[in-house]
């Protein structure tokens, strides 16, 4: 017998019960399927229903921190254009008359 038949696992469910736009739960970021099928499933899937989201909150962490860096660039470049050092633009230039010689 494993050991993981003696004990049961619990919901993940943090009371938070709202739903984001693709459906996930904004407490304990489990689909619709896995917060209604939560009672029937073996204790072999609620580790994976974890596991996943454990995953969807570090995507989410890391989405989150890369927009407020993004938000941060923007300030200071804002703030002082000087220090703005994304590459420019190059300008078309012309050299019909250049020659070597």
């Amino acid at each position: 017998m494993e050991q993981l038949a003696f004990f049961d696992i619990p919901s993940p469910c943090i009371g938070v019960c709202a739903t984001d736009a693709r459906g996930y739960c904004n407490g304990c970021l489990r689909s619709r399927d896995e917060r209604f099928n939560w009672l029937t499933f073996s204790d072999a899937q609620k580790y994976d229903v974890i596991r996943l989201c454990t995953q969807r909150k570090r995507r989410r962490q890391l989405a989150m921190m890369k927009a407020r860096q993004a938000q941060i660039e923007q300030e200071r470049a804002a703030l002082n254009p000087q220090l703005n050092f994304e590459p420019e633009p190059e300008a078309d230039l012309d050299f019909g008359g250049f020659e070597l010689g």
